[in-house]
């Protein structure tokens, strides 16, 4: 008799796990609050790296389809001062395929495929049983419950599973972000179009940069970063579109002027404050559950989280799917020597992003472009 196995979040690393386990014939249940795939826009652009998301794609049979869809092309960067003085321009050459990038919702979609999702299946509580054999009770918002063998949280940053292993909870970094779009860029305009080349433009100041990222279809995505306290929009109203504008500006106030231009054409904002866990966050194992991904271990958004929630769930899934015969004790040894390993990668890149964005949001400008430097292909 198979586990009887759910995920909870049909983001990348929750559709990773379930797409592996579909591969190697494995049934799994996949919870998601949302009520259809297409309740809310899928959210911008990720690159997947040749040793994380992508080895994940590999691991559930996608990679020449990523290959297919994803864009090379947008691993390329430039960095301009506040003047707008191009300080480096870097561009991959036509093989380079570290790390190329794709939407969000062509991921999205790609992952999807024959998967059963369950929607509208918003979660408040998970319960382990008071043995193995009793099952994990999963708690839904319209008051069922349901039984499984092993419930994973891959439900992010405000995970409803994590409360079932771990009492910590994210925590403000101090940075927030304000995020904005631009549409038609290329026809509509074709001056920021060129500012921005083909991936992404990022411009720092003094503890706030302005980062422009390229996604398929000239869709541009365009976030704001500054440090200020959780409640710095007190006195803005962040439903109006203006109000928010005029904020940003002033903050920015003295940056070149087609700099500005990304704020002064976007679109709607949408405020996203910085939270993460501890670096090196653990908890003391539970039987029947386990976390993946920005539930378990939520870092600063520098091009590593998705990438690391799709090879946790491609690697737990593998271990699953390739592990002892089915047994309360059995899957609860893969899912032990599961966590070890995620533990031990997550925690280093944690210090990494961590330290990454302290440079990235400095009072010294220069240190971006160190921390630039640093990470950028020669």
């Amino acid at each position: 008799m198979r586990h009887r196995i759910a995920v909870v979040g049909s983001g990348p690393g929750g559709l990773t796990f379930a797409r592996v386990l579909h591969r190697h014939g494995h049934p799994v249940t996949v919870l998601e609050r949302d009520p259809a795939r297409d309740a809310r826009p899928p959210g911008g652009t990720l690159d997947l790296h040749e040793g994380l998301g992508q080895l994940a794609l590999d691991k559930a049979g996608l990679l020449p389809e990523f290959q297919k869809l994803s864009r090379p092309e947008g691993q390329a960067m430039r960095i301009l001062d506040t003047a707008g003085t191009v300080l480096r321009d870097w561009r991959p050459r036509p093989d380079e395929r570290a790390n190329p990038e794709i939407d969000r919702g062509q991921l999205r979609d790609l992952l999807l495929g024959p998967l059963d999702v369950r929607w509208g299946r918003g979660v408040t509580q998970v319960t382990p049983g008071a043995e193995a054999a009793d099952g994990v009770r999963v708690h839904f918002a319209d008051g069922r419950h349901e039984t499984f063998d092993l419930v994973v949280g891959a439900d992010g940053a405000w995970s409803r599973v994590r409360p079932a292993v771990s009492p910590v909870t994210p925590h403000y970094t101090g940075i927030t972000v304000v995020e904005t779009s631009l549409d038609d860029v290329d026809t509509r305009r074709p001056d920021l179009a060129r500012l921005i080349g083909d991936g992404s433009v990022a411009v720092y100041g003094p503890n706030r940069s302005l980062v422009a990222q390229r996604n398929s279809g000239g869709h541009v995505k365009v976030y704001a970063r500054f440090r200020a306290p959780l409640d710095w929009h007190a006195h803005v109203d962040l439903t109006d579109a203006e109000a928010v504008r005029s904020s940003l500006l002033a903050l920015f106030d003295g940056w070149a002027a087609p700099v500005l231009d990304l704020l002064r054409h976007g679109t709607a904002f949408a405020h996203r404050p910085l939270h993460v866990l501890p670096v090196g966050h653990t908890w003391t194992h539970a039987p029947g559950v386990t976390l993946l991904g920005d539930a378990a271990h939520l870092m600063p958004p520098l091009g590593v989280g998705a990438n690391l929630a799709m090879l946790d769930g491609a690697e737990l899934a593998e271990a699953i799917a390739t592990g002892p015969a089915p047994g309360p004790g059995n899957l609860d040894s893969v899912v032990r020597a599961f966590e070890e390993r995620m533990w031990a990668r997550a925690g280093k890149w944690a210090e990494i992003t961590t330290a990454g964005l302290e440079r990235l949001v400095s009072p010294d400008p220069a240190e971006a472009l160190a921390q630039f430097e640093e990470v950028q292909p020669s």
